[in-house]
């Protein structure tokens, strides 16, 4: 009998104690562990981070513009140079040689030229006293033709004699003669310096043409040398003395001797994703950051933004490529650094971070907390409607388009309950969102966890625990 007791005392307890841990189900059931943050004011930053490296703003790969081998480097790796500065030399034996050689033919048709052109001279002072003695006999012969005229009249009257009659006439003819010949060797003359003339337009022909091909052997020779087009430092020197190096062909590219960059100006050119670039502006704040310079930021300011998407898998531009549309962009930003350290180099790898927008004291919430819900599930369902109803009623499309549409917004503690608050939104911070409407400063919200924000309902029961999980040391 006492046994048949304790059984029964037993199994009350057990009752008692299964009915306790069921109440207790009972009262927790639904409600949801959350951590929360105050809606507060703060000076917020926008920011756009991008990696690239570091590149001149000017800077020239000088190229083999003749085929040979290089016989004199001037220059090394790290050399300040001059615009102008001879930098390299390559084998230049024949263009050397053509030069030496025009240049000799040039001086003997220059001296044919001068003598042509000394006939010349000769030719018309020669005409010239030819013309000053033409003019001389011409007036002797207007003298002896008027003593002619005169003896003939004297000698029709017979006033003079016939000898004397004879000899007048004979020094007429003698000197009309005379006049003849001289003006037959003017003509001769003037036949002869026609001559002489188109000789000397011939050799200075000759010459000129000469000249010109002096000009390009000068030229030919000269692509054998390599001068610097700027004043800048030399940053690649790929090649060595005694190396054969070849001209670049339509298809192919050339030997590149070395290149000369403008370090004056220094730049960050980096590579920002298609998501982030409709917010950089030119002239926008930029803290740049070097992998070989630890911890220092330089400024600078954007300089430069690129219109063309880039692959970023490939680096080729969007519009050269084959591949999908639907592979990650990027767009060229340049930016330019206001003191550029002495020791930089290009080359260097560098994270820039792009101020796109600041806003003084303004609401703000952690981005965490922001979260998206369709309509339809913010509304409340009707009570004490069966699921068969709801499966009978025939939505409207145009309801039910409604009921799919996206809220973004927060979820709010107000009397132990989650409840959702469209917000509108402004720039975002680091880690912070700006709050155009919809809250208040000093509204408690949900920021945590991930998981409770992603899945909790409107107007669920919750629970705050914001103490600060702690991690228990492994053994």
């Amino acid at each position: 009998m006492k046994r048949k007791r304790k059984i029964i005392i037993g199994v009350v307890v057990l009752l008692v104690a299964a009915i306790g841990v069921y109440a207790s189900m009972n009262s927790k059931r639904g409600l949801v562990t959350v951590q929360t943050g105050k809606v507060a004011r703060q000076d917020l930053i926008s920011l756009v981070t991008a990696s690239g490296e570091i590149k001149p703003k000017n800077y020239i790969n000088i190229g083999a513009n003749a085929i040979g081998s290089i016989t004199e480097l001037l220059v090394h790796e790290g050399d300040h140079v001059r615009k102008g500065q001879l930098l390299a030399r390559i084998e230049d034996v024949q263009p050397a040689a053509d030069v030496k050689s025009q240049e000799a033919a040039i001086s003997s048709a220059e001296a044919d030229s001068n003598a042509a052109e000394a006939g010349l001279k000769a030719s018309d002072e020669n005409i010239a006293t030819m013309r000053a003695e033409i003019d001389h006999a011409k007036a002797d012969l207007e003298r002896t033709k008027a003593d002619y005229d005169r003896a003939q009249s004297l000698f029709k009257e017979q006033l003079m004699a016939k000898q004397d009659f004879d000899l007048r006439k004979f020094t007429y003819d003698a000197q009309r003669t005379a006049v003849t010949e001289a003006e037959m060797r003017l003509s001769q003359s003037r036949a002869q310096r026609e001559q002489v003339a188109a000789q000397l337009q011939s050799s200075q022909k000759r010459v000129a043409q000469m000249r010109a091909g002096l000009v390009r052997a000068a030229d030919v020779l000269k692509k054998h040398s390599s001068y610097a087009p700027l004043d800048g430092v030399v940053t690649n020197l790929p090649v060595r003395q005694g190396e054969t190096v070849v001209p670049g062909l339509q298809n192919q590219t050339g030997t590149i001797i070395m290149t000369i960059a403008d370090m004056s100006l220094i730049t960050a050119e980096v590579k920002v994703d298609e998501t982030d670039i409709v917010n950089v502006k030119l002239q926008q704040a930029v803290d740049v950051s070097i992998d070989a310079i630890p911890n220092k930021t330089f400024k600078g300011h954007v300089t430069e933004i690129g219109n063309t998407a880039i692959l970023r898998s490939t680096g080729v531009a969007a519009s050269q490529s084959a591949i999908s549309s639907q592979e990650a962009k990027d767009f060229k930003v340049v930016v330019a650094l206001d003191n550029p350290p002495d020791e930089i180099r290009p080359g260097l790898s560098c994270t820039a971070k792009i101020t796109t927008a600041t806003r003084p004291n303004v609401l703000s919430i952690p981005i965490q907390a922001l979260t998206v819900r369709q309509k339809g599930d913010l509304e409340k369902k009707p009570e004490g409607k069966g699921a068969v109803q709801a499966a009978d009623t025939k939505l409207d499309p145009a309801a039910e388009k409604a009921k799919k549409e996206e809220i973004q917004g927060v979820f709010v503690i107000a009397a132990d309950k989650a409840v959702f608050r469209k917000v509108e939104t402004g720039i975002t911070g680091a880690t912070d969102i700006e709050v155009l409407s919809g809250l208040k400063e000093g509204d408690e919200i949900i920021t945590g966890t991930y998981q409770v924000i992603r899945t909790i309902r409107n107007e669920a029961q919750v629970k705050v625990d914001n103490k600060t999980p702690t991690v228990q040391p492994k053994t």
